[in-house]
């Protein structure tokens, strides 16, 4: 997009999750964006129900933070390389029940493709390692595959 730059759009999409800034996480979306969480196999339609998701994240990691290690961007497409931590210490919501909080660390490398529509984000695939967070917050025994 001319005069638009999209990965400080994007970055900044991150940045508002990172500050649990609702209002501006929606202000970056389409309002029937579509966001594929491959990691747990969702797919969420519109900004509301995308931010919902996101708040439930914040629930069960209050602290969580992505940095974005790498950014490459190509027409209407981002694609931006994310490490997400975080200490679990809400319950964490999934389609097999919910985890109670463990104290734990997790540190999950990522990769998320968002798709533009103008300055909005239309469409994205966030590409993450669920077994390993898993793990790593004590859910699922290590060396389970």
């Amino acid at each position: 997009m001319a005069g638009k730059d999209l990965t400080k759009i994007s970055r900044d999409y991150i940045e508002a999750f990172n500050a649990a800034n609702w209002s501006r996480v929606k202000e970056t979306l389409t309002g029937n964006s579509l966001y594929n969480e491959v990691g747990t196999q969702r797919r969420i339609q519109g900004a509301d129900s995308i931010v919902t998701a996101f708040q439930g994240w914040k629930r069960a990691f209050p602290d969580a933070k992505g940095k974005v290690t790498n950014a490459v961007s190509t027409g209407n497409n981002v694609i931006l390389e994310i490490t997400w931590e975080g200490t679990h210490t809400g319950p964490l919501e999934g389609p097999g029940g919910t985890v109670a909080a463990t104290g734990k660390r997790q540190v999950t490398p990522a990769a998320l493709l968002i798709l533009f529509e103008g300055d909005k984000i239309k469409e994205s695939r966030h590409y993450f390692d669920m077994m390993t967070l898993l793990q790593q917050i004590g859910a699922v025994p290590v060396g389970v595959r």
